[in-house]
C-alpha cells in the first residue's frame, strides 16, 4: 500500500483535476466520476489504527471571526440598527430555511445558487437565499398590509466565493423594507436616504447610488427589439456590466442567448447613459422610448423620485444609470445599488483555511447596498393573489466589514477592542486592588470594568495585557493613590499618566475615550 505522503500528493492532484473540470463546465457524469476517485483516495488516508483524521478548516465560502473583528462588526451593526430605528422600523425574524417551493422561481438565473436540503420529514426545504422572499411570505401568511420593518440575519448562496472582496456563501444581510399603499416614490426616496445616511456615517469613502427602473428597462428592451420571452434573461446579462466589459456582455447576449446583433447594439447605446432628472426628461422625448407606455411610466416616476431626493438633500450621491439592471425576477419598479467610487487603499493578506489569499492593492468589493420595488411578490403567496406594494434596501454588511477591517489594519496595525459601559464607551482596565473595582463602579455608574483574575498581579504584566488587547486606558490604584483619594489614569499608547480625583473620574474617562 502506498504511504500517506504519496496518497496526499495523489489527493492534491486529483483535487486539481476536479476543480479544472468544474471551471471548464464539464459534464456532470465526468465530474462525478473524478469526484468518486477523489473520495476513494481520501478514504485510504484514515488515521492510524482506524482513527479518523479531521481536517481543521471552515467550509468553503465561510469564515470565523475573532473578538477583535467582532468589535468592528458590532460597531457596524449598531450604526445600521440606529438608522433603521430612526426611520421608524420594527424588527422581525424568520426561519433560516423555507419550503423549497417558497423560494423557487423568484430569483431568475440566480436560482441555481440556492442551497437545497435533503427531504426532512416529508418536506423539501432550502436555505434562504435572501431576506426579501421570506418577508413577502410572512406578510401573506399573516395578512399584513402595512409595516415598516428591518431584519438582520444570515443568508446562504452557493456562489463562487471571493473572501478578500467580502463575498461569502454564508453572510449577513441587513434589510429595511416598507410595505403598504403610499403616494408614489416617497417610500422609495426614504430607502435611498437610509443608504445615504448609513454609508456617510460609516465613513467608507466616497460612494455613488445608481438608480433605474425595471419598467424603463423592459420598455428599452421592447423598443430595441428584444423578444418578450427574453426580457428576464437579457436583463440578467445587462446586470453583469459592473463586472464585465460591454463587449463581453454583448457577446453573451448574441452568442449565448440568441439576441440579434442589431438589438444588442441599440441596447448598448442606452445603457451608456447616466444623469439625473434631466436624463429622465430627455428620454421622455426620445423617439423610441416615448413609444413604450411602460418606459414612460417609469421615467415619470423617476422624475418624481429625484424631486423628493432633492428635498432630502441626497442628489449629490444619486445618479440615474440605465446600465443598472439587478437580475432578480421579483423587482417591478425602481431599483438601486450603492457602490464605492474609490478602491479601498490597502494591501493585506486574508488567511482562510490555511490558504493565503493576497488582496491586490486597491481592493474593490463591488456594491455595498442594493434594493428596489417589488409590488407583485406578496401576491404570489396570497391565496387570492392580493398584492401588497413593497420597497426595500439591503446593506451588504460583509463587504462593508471587509473594507473597515482592512482600514483598521492600515490605520493602527491592529484592531481596537471596545469594551462598552453604560453611558460611555471605554476600554478601562483596573490594576491593583480587587475590592476597588466595586468602588469605581459606583463612580462610573456602570458594570465592573475589566480586571485581571489574579490576587496580586504585577503591573508590567497587566500593562502588556492592555497593549495586546487594544485597551486604551488603565486605572491604577496603588496604596498611595488610595491614601490620596485619587486614581492614576494611564494612556496605554502614549504611556502618559495623570492623577484624577474620584469626583472627576467619569468625566475624564469620557473625554479620553470619546474618539475610541
Amino acid at each position: 500500500m502506498a504511504d500517506k505522503a504519496q496518497i496526499q500528493d495523489a489527493i492534491k492532484t486529483q483535487g486539481e483535476v476536479v476543480r479544472k473540470l468544474k471551471t471548464e463546465k464539464a459534464s456532470k457524469e465526468q465530474i462525478d466520476e473524478e469526484v468518486a476517485k477523489l473520495l476513494k483516495l481520501k478514504a485510504q488516508i484514515g488515521g492510524d489504527e482506524g482513527k479518523h483524521q479531521f481536517t481543521l478548516k471552515t467550509a468553503k465560502g465561510t469564515r470565523d471571526y475573532n473578538p477583535k473583528q467582532m468589535a468592528i462588526r458590532e460597531r457596524v451593526f449598531n450604526t445600521i440598527i440606529r438608522c433603521f430605528k430612526r426611520h421608524g422600523a420594527e424588527t422581525i425574524d424568520t426561519p433560516v430555511f423555507e419550503l423549497k417551493e417558497t423560494l423557487t422561481g423568484k430569483y431568475g438565473e440566480d436560482s441555481k445558487l440556492i442551497y437545497d436540503l435533503k427531504d426532512q420529514g416529508g418536506e423539501l426545504l432550502s436555505l434562504r437565499y435572501d431576506l426579501t422572499v421570506p418577508f413577502a411570505r410572512y406578510l401573506a401568511m399573516n395578512k399584513i398590509t402595512n409595516i415598516k420593518r428591518y431584519h438582520i440575519a444570515k443568508v446562504y448562496r452557493r456562489d463562487n466565493p471571493a473572501m478578500t472582496r467580502g463575498r461569502y456563501r454564508e453572510f449577513y444581510q441587513c434589510d429595511f423594507d416598507i410595505a403598504g399603499q403610499y403616494d408614489p416614490m416617497i417610500p422609495d426616496a426614504e430607502c435611498l436616504k437610509i443608504v445615504h445616511e448609513i454609508l456617510s456615517e460609516l465613513e467608507l469613502g466616497d460612494f455613488r447610488i445608481k438608480v433605474n427602473d425595471r419598467r424603463i428597462l423592459d420598455g428599452m428592451f421592447a423598443v430595441c427589439g428584444v423578444p418578450d420571452d427574453k426580457f428576464r434573461t437579457i436583463c440578467s446579462t445587462v446586470d453583469k456590466l459592473d463586472k464585465m466589459s460591454w463587449e463581453d456582455v454583448k457577446s453573451e447576449m448574441v452568442n449565448e442567448k440568441g439576441l440579434s446583433e442589431e438589438a444588442a447594439d441599440q441596447i448598448g447605446q442606452y445603457v451608456s447613459m447616466q444623469g439625473g432628472m434631466d436624463l429622465a426628461e430627455r428620454l421622455l422625448q426620445d423617439a423610441k422610448m416615448s413609444q413604450s407606455k411602460q418606459a414612460c411610466a417609469g421615467l415619470t416616476d423617476m422624475k418624481q423620485l429625484f424631486s423628493y431626493l432633492q428635498l432630502f438633500q441626497v442628489t449629490d450621491k444619486v445618479v440615474f444609470d440605465l446600465s443598472l439592471a439587478r437580475g432578480l425576477d421579483y423587482y417591478t419598479g425602481v431599483i438601486y445599488e450603492a457602490i464605492l467610487t474609490q478602491n479601498c487603499p490597502v494591501n493585506v493578506s486574508a488567511t482562510q483555511n490555511g490558504v493565503d489569499e493576497k488582496a491586490e492593492e486597491g481592493v474593490s468589493v463591488g456594491s455595498v447596498a442594493g434594493g428596489g420595488r417589488y409590488d407583485g411578490l406578496v401576491g404570489m403567496f396570497d391565496p387570492k393573489g392580493r398584492k401588497v406594494p413593497c420597497v426595500g434596501v439591503s446593506i451588504g454588511i460583509e463587504r462593508v466589514f471587509s473594507i473597515m477591517e482592512q482600514k483598521a489594519e492600515v490605520r493602527k496595525g491592529h484592531y481596537q477592542t471596545v469594551y462598552q459601559l453604560p453611558a460611555l464607551h471605554t476600554g478601562l482596565f483596573i490594576h491593583k486592588c480587587m475590592r476597588e473595582p466595586v468602588c469605581l463602579t459606583g463612580v462610573l455608574g456602570s458594570g465592573p470594568p475589566e480586571v485581571m483574575y489574579k490576587k496580586n498581579p504585577k503591573l508590567l504584566s497587566q500593562l502588556q495585557h492592555c497593549e495586546d488587547s487594544g485597551i486604551p486606558l488603565v486605572a491604577i490604584l496603588g496604596e498611595q493613590e488610595l491614601k490620596d483619594g485619587v486614581v492614576k489614569l494611564r494612556t496605554v499608547h502614549s504611556r502618559e499618566e495623570v492623577d484624577v480625583s474620584r469626583a472627576e473620574l467619569a468625566e475624564e474617562i469620557k473625554k479620553r475615550t470619546s474618539d475610541v
